[in-house]
């Protein structure tokens, strides 16, 4: 007895995700009379009204036909294969990566390859706090890079948390799973600035240093000068 029964074969010919790849494989339940694919197909278990391949080399989109017969008469049932690329690699940069308490820094997040674009999120964290996501809503089924970049104010806490940037494919809709990325956690470095204060004492005890040395070096001309003389005089003395 089949596991379906004739009016039970749609339910068994499912929308199906793949990862693209020559190592991706799924199983596809049909009934006699067969699969039509130009992918690879391994017939794996058959009964005497059903059939079961092993699907595989799957690298774009495609549609698997099959040919089954009930009732006598030969109906045909199509199958939509969709293929996604998955975010592997997740990249974060700040610009600058060193920056005082209230100046301005940049956080980057891309992620290169990645399909489809309208269901993939990103999200921009200081340690585990949410900054910034952007949903993409571009209907794209070519891998394309994905790209998402926030101006911040540097605050003196920043510098005690990692930034990272996390990317959320989610095929729920689509009768798949959410699929995570996550980049490499990065660093800032926030420094205090200096007072106004400060830096005028140290404005003046440089001006005071450059003053005493310009002074010092103008005293040893003088004085070299002014021996100098005394000694061409001594010199005039004894000749007479």
């Amino acid at each position: 007895m089949s596991p379906f029964g004739c009016w039970g074969l749609p339910a068994a010919l499912l929308a199906l995700f793949c990862c693209p790849g020559s190592g991706e494989t799924f199983e596809v339940h049909t009934y006699p009379d067969g699969l039509e694919t130009t992918l690879t197909k391994t017939l794996v278990a058959s009964g005497t009204q059903w059939k079961q391949y092993l699907v595989s080399n799957v690298s774009q989109d495609t549609i698997i036909y099959c040919y089954f017969t009930c009732s006598r008469k030969q109906k045909l049932k199509s199958l939509n294969v969709s293929v996604f690329y998955p975010p592997k690699q997740v990249l974060l940069k700040l610009k600058p990566t060193r920056v005082a308490v209230g100046g301005s820094f940049t956080i980057e997040c891309w992620v290169p390859n990645v399909a489809p674009l309208e269901s993939l999120t990103l999200t921009l964290l200081r340690g585990k706090e949410a900054m910034h996501n952007q949903t993409f809503r571009t209907m794209a089924l070519a891998p394309q890079e994905a790209t998402v970049t926030r101006n911040a104010t540097a605050h003196k806490e920043d510098g005690r948390h990692n930034f990272s940037c996390r990317a959320d494919l989610d095929l729920r809709s689509l009768g798949g799973d959410i699929i995570h990325g996550v980049s490499e956690p990065q660093t800032l470095k926030v420094y205090e600035p200096m007072p106004d204060n400060q830096m005028v004492v140290i404005i003046t005890v440089v001006s005071v240093l450059l003053f005493l040395f310009v002074t010092s070096i103008l005293l040893c001309f003088v004085f070299g000068q002014h021996w100098r003389q005394r000694q061409m005089g001594a010199y005039r003395v004894q000749g007479a």
